[in-house]
């Protein structure tokens, strides 16, 4: 098992796993709680990503963070990003726990399951012990190059709107100084001012 993470500049690796898809829980959708979920989601629409992993289901820090990427679901659409989470449990313990908290009842993106643990192996975010997923995030672009990553320790939940943040800033493809937000200039336009 790698420990090192993979980085900046690297070609996301291939996967195509199950997920539990958005309409879950639909009532008009029984059956349909389950699909595969390939690279393909991204790259074929040319959209980004945004993948966010969690330890374990049924836990307490994880589900205040899903539900938080769930809260602006709608800003990543706004991006043209593809938003997917994912752990190393099963599509039925994700389908179980969507059932069981209402916080994860109507989540707008799907819930990978990467049970063989073969792609957070990929990317060098399984913790060493427990062999769970680290709290990862990547934002990957339409060619399926990452282009930022960000890893938490178990215990600490991570910031969703420095994920939007930082999107922000690399859907402009400009030079953008510490703590620049979307709708300020960058610095690219302030030397093409001088």
């Amino acid at each position: 098992m790698s420990n090192k993470t993979v980085s900046v500049g690297s070609q996301f690796p291939e996967f195509k796993k199950k997920a539990v898809v958005a309409s879950a829980l639909a009532a008009d959708a029984p059956g349909k709680e389950f699909a595969d979920i390939t690279n393909a989601i991204h790259t074929e629409s040319g959209k980004w990503m945004v993948m966010f992993w969690w330890p374990k289901d049924f836990t307490f820090v994880c589900p205040t963070e899903i539900a938080a990427f769930n809260n602006v679901y709608g800003e990543f659409a706004d991006r043209d990003t593809v938003l997917i989470g994912a752990s190393t449990d099963s599509e039925f313990v994700h389908l179980a726990w969507r059932r069981e908290n209402n916080d994860l009842r109507d989540l707008k993106f799907p819930m990978l399951a990467d049970t063989s643990k073969s792609l957070a192996e990929a990317l060098g975010i399984l913790e060493a012990n427990e062999k769970i997923a680290y709290r990862a995030t990547f934002i990957v672009d339409p060619q399926g190059i990452i282009r930022w990553v960000n890893v938490n320790d178990l215990s600490v939940g991570r910031n969703v709107e420095e994920v939007l943040r930082v999107l922000d800033a690399l859907q402009t493809d400009e030079l953008c100084p510490c703590n620049w937000k979307k709708g300020e200039e960058t610095l690219t336009a302030q030397l093409q001012e001088a």
